[in-house]
Parts: structure tokens; sequence; C-alpha cells
């Protein structure tokens, strides 16, 4: 690589693309040129990055020439055809899709847990875990780290913007339409008013919980809850750590939030815990539910780190700890991670 990288933008004009855009203009400037790249109808538009102007291009035989670093925020199909490509190219990729979550040749990393993971990718492609995983990932490897995690019980509350720009406008759409009304106060109301616009979930968002997310798998599981499980254990090292998940949607635009259950190996203490959570890079610990200080959504939007609070002794096992969590989906969940990964392969060269 040269001494400052050429790095690609894929799939720039997204909801994840366009924070990407915004974290690469508020980080520290290690990159040299910037190309971006979406679907051929966003070609020729022009977005901000580092305070100028860039124009979209689509991906063209030959468009990674030069690139040292791509990173990938498109539908899965998308990147499966494409990674590759920008791979033998010669780019280290960096894929936001679950093309490649699960392949043993590609690494899953957050820096903040397994960073050493970032020299060992045999195919060139490095995968981003998903914004779930990412937003209790930081603060359960910290506590890991310490105390050993041998069991996990998580549920999720997670936001629209998810599922992208469609999730958004469907909750605003029907936030809209139940403004103002007694909706919601008898059985399948709200669904009556809205109908079939439920956009890219199977009930109505507003005003309501969507105790799913993902596509059916076996035995009642979803696909989400089954990906933030193998996620998790391949970020801790844990292949046989036992994880139940819980995904549920709920009406907000942006951050979701987890509750957890983690059981370790041995005793582990709020005191000792607070302490680790209080001092771990990439976590903000906020609690002190007497004052009303723990972390909402609607507090964290728009922020960096993984918050913490509600932290408690399990009141039947001393050896578990139960805590909730809060973090951006699209920042840390998703374009942050990414941005981090590409720096850190930066940084072989530099270094």
């Amino acid at each position: 690589m040269n001494a400052k990288p050429t790095l690609a933008v894929v799939g720039a004009t997204g909801v994840v693309g366009r924070v990407m855009l915004q974290i690469l203009s508020q980080r520290k400037d290690i990159w040299g040129e910037i190309r971006l790249f979406a679907s051929p109808r966003s070609a020729g538009r022009k977005l901000a990055v580092r305070g100028a102007e860039a124009e979209v291009s689509a991906l063209t035989e030959g468009c990674f020439d030069g690139v040292d670093i791509a990173l990938f925020d498109v539908p899965e199909r998308v990147a499966a055809e494409w990674a590759p490509i920008a791979a033998a190219a010669g780019a280290v990729v960096v894929d936001n899709s679950g093309a490649f979550r699960a392949d043993p040749d590609v690494p899953l990393v957050v820096p903040e847990v397994n960073a050493h993971r970032v020299r060992n990718r045999p195919r060139g492609i490095i995968a981003n875990p998903g914004a779930t995983t990412l937003t209790m990932i930081v603060a359960l490897g910290a506590l890991h780290a310490e105390y050993g995690l041998r069991e996990l019980v998580v549920s999720s509350c997670q936001a629209v913007s998810d599922a992208g720009r469609a999730g958004v406008d469907t909750l605003r759409a029907q936030l809209s339409q139940v403004a103002g009304t007694e909706l919601g106060t008898a059985p399948g109301d709200v669904r009556r008013l809205v109908g079939d616009a439920t956009g890219p979930f199977p009930e109505p968002v507003a005003l309501n919980v969507v105790p799913w997310a993902g596509t059916v798998a076996e035995d009642g599981w979803s696909s989400a809850e089954l990906r933030v499980r193998e996620e998790t254990r391949r970020i801790l090292s844990l292949p046989g750590l036992p994880i139940a998940v819980t995904c549920v949607r709920v009406p907000v635009v942006t951050t979701h939030s987890l509750t957890v259950h983690a059981r370790f190996q041995g005793a582990a203490g709020v005191d000792g815990a607070r302490e680790i959570l209080a001092t771990a890079p990439g976590v903000v610990l906020c609690d002190d539910p007497a004052a009303g200080e723990f972390p909402t959504p609607a507090d964290v939007v728009g922020t960096d780190p993984a918050w913490v609070g509600r932290l408690r002794q399990s009141l039947d096992d001393p050896t578990a700890l139960e805590l909730f969590v809060c973090g951006d989906n699209l920042r840390k969940g998703a374009a942050l991670n990414l941005v981090q990964i590409a720096e850190l392969v930066a940084q072989e060269s530099a270094g």
C-alpha cells in the first residue's frame, strides 16, 4: 500500500453508506483517494466526504484497480459477486453483508475484541458482524476477558433502520396514520388501519412491538436469532457457548437495545464489572437508576460507544449478571466498525 491508501466505499448512497462518509469525515484522515460506488441508478450523484464532493460510479470491470481497501455495504448477492472481484484486484474487502460471516476463511472482526484476527484473511475479505451482535459484543468481550463467559441469554429491541430506508419510511408513515387517534385500544385496530402497508415487517411497528426479525429457520427460530448466536461464538472464540436469542422489532428509528443475562465461570461481582465496563474501550457505563440514569435509544442515537446500564447481580445465581445495552445500529452497529477495521488494515503498511 501507499503511504495514504486508496479507499473504496461500495454502497455509498445507502443508509449505512452515508454514515460511513460522515465517519470518514470525522475521524483522522489517513486516506488518499476515496472512490464511491453504488447501483447504476445512483451513478453520477455527488456526495460529500472530507469536506468535498465526490461522484458516485457504478461497479464495472476494473473499477477496483489501484484500490487498497474496499468497504462494502450492499445486499448479500451483490457482495457475493463483487467482493471476490475486488479482492482479486488486490483490495482488502471489509464486508457488511451476511455473505461471508460464516466462512471459516473470512475473519469476523470487532477491533475492541479480536483485532488480531484482521491479519489472517486467506480470501482477502474481512466480515463485519451484524448490528445486533455489535451492540452488545464490546461490553461482553470486556467482561468475558475477566470472568470467562459460559452462557448467554439475550433479547433484542431492534430499530427499524436495521431494515434500511424502507424500514424507516414504514415507521414514519404508520406514526402519521396513528397520530391523534385512539388506536391501540382494541384488538387489531392498528392493523386494520395500516392494512398491508407493513413494509419489510410482518406486522405494524407503530404502537407495537414485533417479536420477529430475519427469515424462518428451523424449530421456530429466526435467521437473525441464529446469526447473533453464531457471530458471538466466532468473535469470542467460544464455539460451544450456550446462547439463546429472541429478536424483537420496536418503534425506534435508530439504535438497538438488548437485555443481557450473562453467566460466567465463577462469581462475577457488580463492583468489579462496573470497573471493567467503566474503563473498557468503546463502552460507556451509564447506570444510576435512582437518579433516572440509564441508556435509552433517544439518548444514544448518533453516538459511537456501547452504552451499558441496569447492571445487576442475578438474584438466583452469583455467577450471573444482568445488564441493558444500547448502541447506534448505523454507527458502531455497521459503519463505524467497518471503518475501524479498515484503519487496522491501513496500519499494517504504515507500521
